[in-house]
């Protein structure tokens, strides 16, 4: 089960894509480990650049680097706070890009959970009203869950 290639895209040969293909750019940006923790701890509310550092366990510097990328992205924005007596600093909070991410977000943590499950538990992500398993689907925009065998990727992409 593979999914349909249509268009320029079909006929395309063996032409590598680059960064003509939308996965390939996407991946340039949040393609590597610190990139996508950092957008997870931002789902999960870390806002403070410290606070974020820790959680992804890196150097304040590699945070730095992926952070100033994710908001070149539009991922992230920073936006000033201030405490009582303190300098105005900036917190990183997702943006409606970055929430369009759940899904890919989604997608990865439960694909880790089924095929590399770790021994001390397995995370799960609910609906608050109803309590059922939230699972990142294929769904067409008329709502019909949709096999793999049945999307077709139409790509109009010059050589």
């Amino acid at each position: 089960m593979t999914v349909q290639l249509a268009g320029r895209l079909a006929a395309r040969g063996d032409v590598a894509l680059g960064d003509r293909c939308s996965v390939d750019r996407t991946m340039q940006v949040v393609g590597n480990r610190t990139a996508m923790l950092l957008i997870r701890e931002a789902f999960y509310g870390a806002t403070r650049f410290e606070q974020l550092a820790k959680r992804v366990g890196v150097t304040e510097a590699v945070a730095s680097q992926r952070l100033k990328e994710l908001v070149a992205a539009g991922i992230l924005a920073k936006q000033p706070y201030r405490e009582p007596g303190q300098r105005t600093r900036f917190e990183y909070v997702l943006t409606p890009a970055g929430h369009e991410l759940m899904p890919v977000l989604l997608g990865l943590l439960q694909w880790g959970a089924r095929h590399l499950p770790h021994p001390g538990g397995r995370v799960t992500v609910t609906h608050d009203e109803c309590g059922a398993e939230v699972q990142a689907a294929l769904r067409c925009a008329d709502g019909h869950d949709v096999p793999e065998e049945d999307v077709v990727v139409r790509g109009d992409v010059t050589r």
